[in-house]
């Protein structure tokens, strides 16, 4: 199994964190082995185990992980006592101060980010492909997170393992779409060979940055190449394989 820490995150005492890629579970075939997407057509039953195994292995002592029905949105929920009961969360992010309650988002090439911030403390964890960065669900949780009482010089975000610039191809009009929004939106694009390429992590690292905070980490592992052992939604495409698993990435206050 391998557990990727962000080094600036693994500074505080008071949470813990980490990125996991697809080793060390119970799953078989397409999905082999620690597949943490309860959306995927696996095993309900192997899915939790898998869970089960991640939640040791960040040492919590909670026996279940927040997570969410994803929807590619910019659509948030801020978790309180008195909704944590709610059985299904349909969105991209969460955000909590609740202690011991271990919150995450699953991927497959799309970016995962965590967030905390070390002064209230609050931390979120947010799912964020081209969707959901185009519409912008990283600011709407850092602004949120602000109105809490949280400020730039006490957070640090981390943007997660996901598909790098030279994997990631993409149309003419999906260029031209990031273009309208923003004329700037050009420098997160690549020509090679008349294909043009995007990249998500300096996208949403730059979004980041726009709001004034200064520590920012980027784990720079692509999820599509294949020797870094990460599920890949745009692998599995391209193998014609009918569904894929789903990399969990997780954060908590301890």
């Amino acid at each position: 199994m391998k557990l990727i820490k962000s080094k600036k995150l693994s500074e505080y005492k008071s949470i813990k964190h980490g990125f996991f890629n697809k080793q060390g579970g119970n799953s078989k075939g397409i999905y082999k082995s620690l597949n943490c997407g309860q959306g995927s057509l696996d095993k309900r039953s192997t899915v939790k185990k898998n869970l089960n195994i991640v939640l040791k292995k960040i040492k919590c002592k909670n026996d279940k992980i927040i997570l969410l029905n994803q929807i590619h949105s910019s659509k948030f929920y801020f978790l309180e006592k008195k909704n944590i009961s709610n059985k299904k969360f349909t969105g991209d992010a969460i955000i909590t101060d609740l202690k011991n309650t271990p919150i995450g988002v699953l991927t497959a090439d799309c970016a995962p980010i965590l967030i905390y911030d070390s002064n209230k403390p609050f931390i979120s964890a947010i799912h964020a492909g081209w969707k959901g960065a185009y519409k912008d669900i990283v600011k709407k949780v850092i602004k949120f997170m602000f109105k809490k009482g949280c400020t730039p010089n006490t957070m640090t975000a981390v943007i997660g393992p996901c598909i790098s610039i030279k994997n990631y191809e993409v149309k003419n009009d999906f260029v031209k779409k990031f273009i309208k929004k923003d004329k700037k939106n050009k420098v997160f694009f690549r020509k090679n060979k008349n294909k043009t390429y995007f990249s998500l992590n300096k996208f949403i690292y730059n979004q980041i940055k726009g709001l004034n905070i200064k520590r920012i980490d980027i784990i720079k592992k692509d999820t599509f190449d294949i020797k870094n052992n990460f599920f890949s939604s745009r692998r599995s495409l391209k193998k014609n394989e009918n569904d894929y698993g789903r990399n969990i990435s997780i954060i908590m206050i301890n």
